[in-house]
């Protein structure tokens, strides 16, 4: 006689978490549809007949169901996976986002506000690091930091001899009319 695949017994805890994610709109589906799977058998229901039910083969329930028996609820998750290993290590990263939320001043650099570009060629130059413009945008977006362009028309000129500098009017510019009354 087939010996058949049976949930354990279920704790309070576990069968009221069960029962929440089974039924959930808000959560993963992986996660529903696994939790699916585990409540339908904590009901009695079959390998089969969870599987034709969900719309998955035999072998899928039958490895959740023996996940779940070794290891609980925290074996619903999915494991690591291989792939490639990141470009660049979790310290390259903290010192990225350190140097950007630094004050270029404090480190003795001739401008008042970072730019990707000035960002980039400092940590090029000053740490190293050979790291793209867009790499280093990308990072700080995840990191949920916003980049803004730099307004350089807004404010005082940078030079103070500005007007003087640039001289009188162009002549071929015509004077406004004053709008008769």
């Amino acid at each position: 006689m087939p010996k058949f695949l049976t949930l354990r017994p279920l704790t309070a805890d576990e069968v009221e978490t069960l029962a929440r994610l089974a039924h959930a709109r808000t959560e993963p589906a992986w996660l529903v549809e696994r939790a699916q799977m585990l409540w339908r058998a904590h009901h009695g229901e079959q390998v089969p007949a969870i599987a034709r039910a969900l719309g998955v083969d035999d072998e899928t329930v039958r490895r959740w169901l023996k996940r779940f028996n070794a290891g609980g609820l925290a074996d619903l998750a999915d494991e690591p996976r291989s792939g490639r290993p990141p470009t660049y290590t979790a310290e390259e990263v903290g010192m990225i986002i350190a140097t950007s939320l630094t004050d270029p001043a404090d480190l003795d650099l001739p401008f008042g506000s970072w730019t990707l570009d000035r960002l980039t060629a400092y940590l090029h130059e000053a740490q190293g690091l050979t790291i793209s413009r867009s790499r280093i945008g990308a990072l700080l977006q995840q990191e949920g930091l916003r980049w803004r362009k730099q307004e350089t028309w807004f404010g005082e000129r940078p030079d103070p001899a500005f007007a003087e500098k640039r001289g009188p009017s162009s002549p071929s510019t015509s004077s406004r009319r004053r709008a008769a009354s």
